[in-house]
């Protein structure tokens, strides 16, 4: 497709569908894309893809929404994905929300909170069950005492 100056050579053009963000390569603003995303280098945005994987080189300071997430670098911000896969080497702070898998290698530094999000599933019966508790301790009134004093006549 492409024509060096040089001669007539034609390249292809990758057409696997992944991004790469190299290790020299800084990136300022959110990046969306339908197809993966391999990251060595800096993000600083958002990013919204398919498959995404990043590199121990890699570091991510923004929310990451994507259907499979593999992290083995930095990411400071929420991640949130049907599976995620979190290496020995990564370094997480941010909460990470999973849909059906989460696999954490020993090693791994995460600052933040971990929750399951439903799969549009009706509730379980747990949940069910904590609702009720919440709303239990909510609508409970704190009980009013009445001192009365009586004074006896002497």
């Amino acid at each position: 497709m492409f024509k060096t100056l040089r001669g007539t050579e034609e390249k292809q053009l990758n057409d696997n569908g992944r991004s790469l963000v190299g290790e020299t390569l800084q990136l300022e603003g959110d990046l969306r894309s339908a197809g993966s995303l391999d990251v060595s280098g800096l993000i600083n945005g958002n990013v919204f893809v398919t498959e995404m994987v990043v590199a121990e080189t890699g570091s991510v300071r923004g929310a990451i929404e994507a259907t499979s997430v593999e992290i083995n670098g930095h990411v400071e911000g929420k991640i949130s994905a049907d599976i995620i896969i979190i290496g020995r080497s990564a370094v997480i702070k941010g909460d990470i929300f999973f849909k059906n898998t989460l696999k954490t290698e020993e090693g791994a530094d995460i600052d933040g909170y971990i929750k399951r999000v439903s799969n549009g599933k009706a509730n379980t019966e747990e949940d069910i069950a904590i609702e009720e508790i919440v709303e239990r301790t909510e609508t409970k009134k704190p009980k009013t005492v009445h001192v009365v004093q009586h004074k006896e006549a002497v």
